[in-house]
């Protein structure tokens, strides 16, 4: 999406909340990624007419997303999984600064090792971790998701690069840009789920989990 398009949005934005705005500042300092303000938007929305009552969130980063999903829905449990260790204190300081240690959970960890030893189906995942291992990461959030769940992936569109042929992106990005490719034909292509992928903010898909008949059969559209 063109820069115009989001500043115009970012501008519509109504204020953040002193902490919201300080994990902001923060992250724009220390050049650590977070969900753009338009993308958060939209996840917000999601979440308001969903109304999950638990989410998983792959890719804490410094809990700035966690906290805008927690005030989007002040009735959910989280989880949300973060490998850097650094980060992952941050998030849990800014966590406890908002009084949301009771509502969200962080697992310090490689989600590759801890989404498979979850048990519990969540109404909602947001994929928001390391962007080659989406494809890696499939089958367990398709195990752990609720019929009727919804994933939303973000940063499908890699600055654009996705839209590229293989052989136009950069030796060092081809590996990446094949699997998150892969990623979202194979979501696209599965009779389980119904897709679209927005370009908003850095492109996010949003993927619906097909609920079951009481044939155990998947309900025709």
């Amino acid at each position: 999406m063109t820069d115009g398009f989001s500043v115009f949005v970012d501008a519509m934005e109504p204020d953040q909340t002193a902490l919201l705005r300080e994990a902001e500042e923060e992250a724009e300092r220390d050049h650590v990624p977070i969900i753009r303000r338009e993308s958060a938007a939209y996840l917000e929305t999601l979440l308001r007419i969903r109304k999950p009552e638990k989410i998983l969130e792959i890719g804490s980063g410094i809990g700035y997303s966690a906290l805008r999903m927690a005030a989007a829905c002040p009735k959910a449990a989280i989880t949300t999984i973060e490998l850097d260790a650094e980060r992952a204190a941050r998030a849990e300081a800014y966590f406890a600064r908002a009084n949301e240690t009771a509502r969200i959970r962080l697992i310090r960890g490689d989600a590759g090792v801890i989404l498979p030893q979850l048990s519990e189906k969540y109404d909602f995942i947001f994929l928001d971790g390391p962007k080659g291992q989406y494809e890696h990461f499939r089958s367990e959030l398709d195990r752990l998701l609720k019929e009727g769940g919804v994933l939303l992936a973000d940063n499908i569109l890699q600055e654009g690069r996705l839209l590229e042929s293989r052989y136009a992106v950069p030796r060092r990005e081809r590996t990446i840009h094949g699997r998150m490719r892969r990623f979202v034909r194979e979501m696209y292509r599965d009779s389980a789920y119904r897709c679209c992928l927005l370009p908003v903010g850095d492109g996010m898909l949003t993927a619906v989990k097909r609920e079951k008949d009481n044939d155990g059969l998947l309900q025709k559209t």
